[in-house]
């Protein structure tokens, strides 16, 4: 048997795992460096980091992919499982698991545009949370004092709303907080300056919005902080975006829309002409108002005076009066007559105190008083004396009862927490609170045990 000689023998290539993964890994990314890929989401997982991670697939194939955070925080929209999207990327070989995988520069929905996805998304999701619930939404005021508004500088929309204030109520205070209406930053700018307004107190209603434009022009306003702002916001929010036919987020959260920026300044304050007319009514109805009630008061008056009831009370009045002059002139005439005997009963006793012997009546007297002095003053004596008697006889007694005099042989009073003396062990529970009284002080005491 002939041998194949040594020289033809091909050379033996032996790769390592990671030398054959890099070979295929250089041989994708250089055939298919910017690839397009149309597929259904399946198995989406956004991972904390803020990379996006899922499968594409049809009918017969499956391929990975995966969106890296940088490139993630540029979608309009958030893919979810059971959509169908068209990519872009490179296709390489992740070579922890030998697995291809295409990885995504761009993304968007096929067959809806990204906005109009990101938009429905967004909706729904702040529909679930109740921000567009017509419960939260806050009145306005019927005449604020101060209007906040967050819009562009140089825009139209902010020309038109001075324009209607100032021929509305030229008194009206407006303070402008100016922002970008679009672009990159836009949606930031336009909550601090919802933000800024309800920091400082500054105004009584906010205006935010600006002209009208493209989905893509008004986006800022269907942007997740610009609503969240409107709906923390305690001034109430007018939404002024675009024409009448746009609408966006910010619509569904303000407490109100207005069709145009012109509009919403229309429904902030009404005309001053409209306030002064509306007083100038009011005050003609309160002015009638009050002269029918002064008509119907005087009429209540007259009819009370000339009532059977207050005549017969006036009667009875001037009767009484009558009965107590009548009074008066008996009383003075009673007196006068009583003056008059008095006075004729004093000349009699006059007369005839003269025939008296007022000296020899006096001495008697004075003996008599004398001798009744005596006998009194013998009776009070004896009387004392008794008294005395009896008073030390119950201070003894007393002394030997007394609770004092018992406390000083060592004996105490206990009373519980309600102050009720206490005669049985029964009367109170083991914790309860209880107070001694001694001869001299008192101590506080917890029960601890019971006999």
């Amino acid at each position: 048997m002939s041998q194949i000689p040594l020289q033809l023998i091909p050379e033996r290539k032996i790769y390592s795992v990671t030398e054959l993964s890099r070979e295929i890994k250089g041989m994708l990314e250089g055939k298919f460096p910017d690839v397009w890929v149309t597929g259904e989401v399946s198995n989406f997982r956004a991972a904390g980091s803020g990379h996006l991670y899922f499968t594409l697939k049809d009918a017969s194939a499956q391929l990975r992919a995966v969106c890296f955070r940088n490139q993630a925080r540029y979608l309009k929209f958030k893919p979810q499982d059971g959509i169908s999207v068209i990519a872009r990327g490179r296709l390489s070989v992740y070579e922890a698991r030998g697995e291809y995988q295409l990885y995504i520069e761009y993304l968007e929905p096929a067959g809806l545009g990204a906005l109009q996805l990101a938009f429905e998304q967004l909706k729904a999701k702040l529909a679930a949370e109740g921000l567009f619930d017509p419960a939260r939404k806050k009145p306005l005021l019927v005449l604020p004092r101060t209007v906040g508004i967050v819009t562009s500088p140089s825009g139209a929309a902010i020309r038109d709303i001075l324009r209607v204030l100032r021929r509305r109520f030229r008194n009206m205070n407006a303070l402008l907080y100016p922002v970008k209406v679009q672009g990159e930053g836009a949606a930031e700018e336009i909550a601090a300056g919802i933000g800024y307004f309800n920091k400082h107190a500054l105004a009584d209603v906010l205006i935010v919005g600006r002209g009208g434009g493209s989905l893509e022009d008004l986006w800022a306003f269907n942007e997740e902080p610009v609503a969240r702002a409107f709906a923390a916001s305690k001034i109430p929010i007018i939404s002024a975006v675009g024409h009448e036919t746009d609408f966006t987020i910010a619509d569904f959260v303000a407490d109100l829309r207005a069709p145009t920026p012109s509009a919403a300044a229309e429904l902030v304050v009404h005309r001053k002409q409209d306030f002064v007319s509306e007083l100038d009514h009011r005050a003609r109805r309160m002015t009638q108002m009050l002269r029918l009630k002064i008509s119907e008061a005087r009429e209540r008056l007259t009819g009370l005076r000339v009532h059977t009831v207050f005549q017969t009370v006036a009667a009875r009045i001037t009767e009484r009066a009558q009965r107590v002059d009548d009074a008066i002139a008996e009383m003075n005439r009673l007196i006068t007559g009583k003056l008059s005997d008095c006075r004729q009963a004093l000349l009699e006793t006059s007369s005839g105190v003269v025939r008296y012997d007022f000296g020899r009546l006096l001495i008697l007297k004075g003996a008599a008083l004398a001798e009744r002095e005596v006998r009194l003053a013998a009776e009070f004596s004896t009387l004392l004396n008794e008294r005395k008697a009896r008073l030390a006889q119950v201070t003894a007694i007393l002394a030997e009862r007394s609770p004092l005099t018992i406390l000083n042989r060592g004996y105490s009073i206990t009373r519980d927490a309600s102050g009720r003396i206490l005669h049985d062990a029964a009367q109170v529970n083991v914790g309860d609170d209880v107070s001694i009284h001694l001869a001299h002080g008192e101590l506080g005491a917890t029960v601890k045990r019971r006999g």
